[in-house]
């Protein structure tokens, strides 16, 4: 009987990364010439999955989240995870952006993605699992092959390839 291999294609993110991304914004940002005597505060509701940051204008908020997202990337985590939600003013003359963060694939974009793994014509066979796809094959080849093409397109959620088997 021929071995089968699998793997999962989830959007899964490490929550402790996030979360020291997140605090080493807050010292960065301290340190900034541009911060200055201006107010900001980057806040974290992990409960709600939501991150808000606030800042004096829309520039400094701009930055505030160029700061954030440098402290994600060198946490080996995607920018895609932030997707934002609203901007809008706050107390204090100040802006504020909320932002989701997305730790799951959307079932429309789930199955867009087992399409293209079908389109490629392999003998493989994807099938989504709740907020996963296992993708299964007899050839480790096979999966390396649509792991390669997969990661090659653009998608909405912050992609992980885990559990190769």
């Amino acid at each position: 009987m021929a071995k089968e291999y699998s793997f999962d294609i989830s959007a899964k993110i490490d929550m402790q990364s996030f979360k020291n991304a997140v605090n080493s914004v807050d010292k960065e940002v301290a340190n900034r010439y541009d911060f200055k005597g201006t107010t900001y505060e980057v806040d974290f509701k992990e409960k709600d999955k939501l991150l808000v940051l606030v800042a004096s204008s829309d520039n400094k908020l701009e930055a505030l989240k160029d700061v954030v997202v440098t402290k994600l990337l060198k946490q080996n985590l995607s920018s895609k995870v932030l997707d934002e939600v609203k901007v809008e003013n706050a107390s204090g003359n100040t802006r504020k952006a909320t932002y989701k963060v997305v730790d799951y694939i959307e079932s429309k974009e789930a199955k867009k993605i087992v399409a293209e793994i079908k389109n490629l014509k392999l003998k493989v066979t994807a099938q989504i699992e709740g907020d996963s796809i296992r993708v299964k094959g007899a050839k480790l080849d096979d999966l390396q092959k649509v792991i390669a093409t997969i990661r090659s397109m653009e998608w909405e959620a912050p992609l992980v390839f885990e559990n190769m088997r």
